[in-house]
């Protein structure tokens, strides 16, 4: 099972958070995302950091794809671009 950690930090139009995803005997991978605040709301409007919606937004990728395919650094709009199903899935 691969880790997720996570540590967002707030920026002027939102969030940059750090991802590392760890699996046992596996290469690790790390990730910049960005957030903006419109963004949040729309796809976690109860949410007043994108902490849960981007480790959500890892689950929904790594059950598509492998930690190594994940792009090094991405909007987290962009999820949306590579599976058009995402954003009705994370809101879901």
């Amino acid at each position: 099972m691969t880790t997720i950690e996570l540590d967002c930090r707030p920026t002027e139009t939102g969030w940059s958070c750090s991802v590392r995803l760890a699996e046992p005997g596996a290469t690790q991978t790390r990730h910049e995302v960005t957030v903006a605040r419109a963004d949040l709301g729309r796809l976690a409007p109860r949410a007043t950091d994108p902490t849960d919606l981007v480790r959500r937004s890892f689950a929904f990728l790594l059950r598509r794809e492998p930690p190594t395919s994940i792009l090094p650094s991405f909007d987290l709009t962009a999820i949306g671009h590579y599976f058009p199903e995402y954003e009705s899935t994370i809101r879901g």
